[in-house]
């Protein structure tokens, strides 16, 4: 007695138009391989009851219910034959047929195609299979091609090949026309927004006034930023980076539309340069140590209410302090103020500023130098142009998008919005010998100072003076009516600073605010 080879029909069709026919395409496949297995009875081909349907799906993905639960039962070993009316109902894809027949393999199952006959457990059949497979894969990406090709020549001539018609129109043979009823949202959504600046009370003002979506939702963020960018309204059809005159009517006027995108890039401009903090931070993901930690925003406050803003390292924050670089705390109000500057140095320097603007036309250049006489940098700006600022102990280096800085001053100078992306291939490095000395005063405060000598005598003496008198104590000769003198003692415990402030005020090369009174209250123990 022959064994029992067990037969699997997988059928399947790119489209759900005729399924609701009493007998459709699938049927019909599965009605000539039944017919094809019953021929091959005497070889002991037997049908099982299970049916792989897939109504609706392309050959080109394998995400098919029917196949995947198919390829289950084959590693479950319940099938030794899959039967199909054509090679193309299985995969329409090379890539995909290679690991549909490995999968096979594995479990030791044959595939015939009735049209084609030919199965995989021969080499002449895989030959003649991966042949097929070829042209059915080519055949698909061919017409893929060719209606690409038509929705790219339809575009052109201005037809609207999207899908759905966008809010305001309704579409007729791909052509747009106003729907006075929707279009009135459209008009009112633009003013409003124009009165409000703002999505978010656009947002707010819909929902109190009862305006909602053609199909009776409320209007969304999101859905309002895209109707509010979108140039279907002024009559373009759009398609990825392409712009085509529309057969449709404009429902805005370009120059509200204008309008609404200026607003638009300067509120995103804005978000884009926002830290999120309650106190705005500068140099916030811009900063970091030496040892490329960024520092991120902090601050604090003292008993009398007034704030501190400081930038930490994430290493100390994470208690990495061995991962922490040589500053690992700043003053956000010196290191902000310092970078401001010497960004305003920068743009300043006339002859600097002519080598990166070569591509420009010489009338271009003095114009824009003429603006930059005058012009202070904005917080936008400046985070606009910089790349990164790196601290260390004698260090600070301003890293700048040289590309940035001359489309930002270009921009500026021309009233228009700094709204660019940097690719970072050229940047531009400006180093800066300073002095960052540790403060103690009020937590670690960090306080930025050029390397110029200025000697504060009152400082020097009263640093000496202190040492002076511990000797004197140490060798008993302090006269005793100085024994209750508070400032005798104070004097006196000024030996306990650190040696680098101690150092620092010798050499003159302490920081240039520091006093007598907040001497006095470091060096408190």
């Amino acid at each position: 007695m022959k064994k029992e080879i067990r037969c699997a029909i997988y059928t399947r069709k790119s489209s759900e138009e005729g399924l609701e026919q009493d007998f459709n395409s699938l049927d019909a496949q599965r009605e000539a391989c039944e017919a094809y297995i019953k021929s091959q009875m005497h070889e002991g081909w037997i049908l099982i009851e299970k049916q792989y349907n897939d109504g609706g799906y392309s050959g080109g993905t394998m995400e098919r219910p029917a196949f995947k639960e198919l390829l289950n039962d084959i590693e479950n070993d319940e099938v030794d034959i899959v039967v199909v009316y054509k090679v193309d109902r299985l995969t329409r894809s090379l890539m995909d047929f290679a690991k549909i027949v490995d999968v096979f393999d594995k479990h030791e199952t044959s595939f015939v195609s009735i049209t084609q006959h030919f199965n995989t457990t021969t080499s002449m059949g895989r030959l003649t299979l991966n042949i097929l497979l070829s042209f059915a894969q080519f055949e698909r990406e061919v017409t893929g091609e060719r209606i690409r090709d038509k929705f790219a020549a339809s575009r052109k001539k201005g037809m609207f090949m999207h899908g759905n018609a966008p809010i305001g129109y309704i579409k007729k043979d791909g052509i747009l026309y106003e729907d006075k009823e929707q279009s009135s949202k459209i008009k009112e959504i633009f003013e409003k927004y124009l009165e409000f600046n703002s999505v978010s009370r656009l947002q707010n003002y819909l929902k109190e006034n009862d305006i909602y979506t053609k199909s009776g939702r409320m209007f969304y963020k999101g859905h309002l930023h895209k109707i509010l960018r979108s140039k279907i309204y002024v009559g373009k059809i759009e398609y990825k980076d392409e712009e085509y005159e529309g057969l449709h009517e404009a429902i805005i006027d370009r120059a509200t539309f204008d309008k609404v995108q200026k607003s638009l890039d300067e509120n995103m401009v804005r978000a884009n340069n926002a830290v999120g903090a309650k106190h705005y931070s500068l140099l916030a993901s811009k900063i970091y140590d030496d040892k490329n930690n960024v520092m991120s925003p902090s601050h604090s406050r003292n008993r009398h209410g007034a704030c501190y803003r400081y930038y930490i390292s994430q290493a100390v924050i994470q208690n990495r302090e061995y991962d922490a670089g040589s500053i690992s705390k700043i003053s956000a109000s010196e290191i902000e103020d310092f970078v401001c500057s010497k960004v305003s140095e920068l743009i300043t320097d006339k002859e600097q500023m002519l080598q990166y603007m070569e591509a420009f036309t010489v009338r271009k250049q003095n114009q824009i130098l003429k603006f930059l006489e005058t012009y202070t940098p904005d917080q936008v700006f400046i985070r606009t142009i910089l790349n990164k600022v790196i601290l260390s102990t004698n260090y600070v280096k301003i890293l700048i998008d040289k590309d940035l800085l001359v489309k930002s001053v270009e921009a500026i100078s021309f009233g228009q919005i700094l709204n660019f992306k940097s690719n970072e291939d050229d940047i531009l490095t400006l180093n800066y010998e300073v002095k960052l000395s540790p403060h103690r005063q009020k937590g670690t405060k960090i306080v930025i100072d050029s390397n110029k000598v200025e000697y504060n005598l009152t400082l020097i003496q009263a640093v000496t003076r202190g040492f002076y008198y511990n000797k004197l104590v140490e060798e008993g000769r302090m006269p005793k009516e100085f024994g209750d003198s508070s400032y005798i003692h104070r004097l006196m415990r000024l030996r306990f600073l650190p040696p680098y402030i101690i150092e620092a005020i010798l050499n003159g090369t302490q920081d240039k605010t520091l006093t007598l009174k907040q001497l006095y209250k470091m060096s408190k123990i």
